[in-house]
């Protein structure tokens, strides 16, 4: 599979794609890690179809690279049924980025999104009682 660049007018877009995963690497041309490190996403990209890899070059997205509070590159993001499960500086290596996306693929979507709903009443509970 291709890896898609993104831009600040098509992240939102991206992530909000009903399901499948989303993983993002966010990266500068003059990064030597970040160099090291896009042979083994693109191999990645092959052996995961069904996982959209995509790209932000931070030099040119810098406003969406600061709202999303990337302090380092490279940092992998990975976003499932719009809901951001992993997010992490540093490149990693071939075995890493396959164990990663095998974790993400098996993690209980049901369950994160009842976590998520549980939260968000217990906050506006919260906000009630603070009325």
């Amino acid at each position: 599979m291709s890896i898609v660049e993104l831009t600040q007018d098509t992240f939102q877009a991206a992530v909000e794609k009903p399901d499948g995963t989303l993983i993002v690497d966010f990266w500068a041309p003059w990064c030597g890690p970040c160099r090291g490190f896009a042979p083994v996403f693109e191999k990645a990209s092959e052996a995961h179809p069904d996982v959209t890899f995509a790209k932000i070059n931070t030099d040119v997205e810098q406003e969406l690279a600061g709202a999303l509070n990337i302090r380092s590159i490279p940092t992998l993001m990975v976003f499932r049924e719009q809901v951001l499960l992993f997010s992490q500086p540093g490149a990693l290596s071939a075995g890493q980025l396959g164990e990663l996306l095998e974790q993400v693929k098996n993690v209980d979507m049901a369950q994160v999104h009842k976590e998520i709903a549980d939260a968000r009443a217990k906050g506006a509970d919260q906000a009630q009682v603070q009325k």
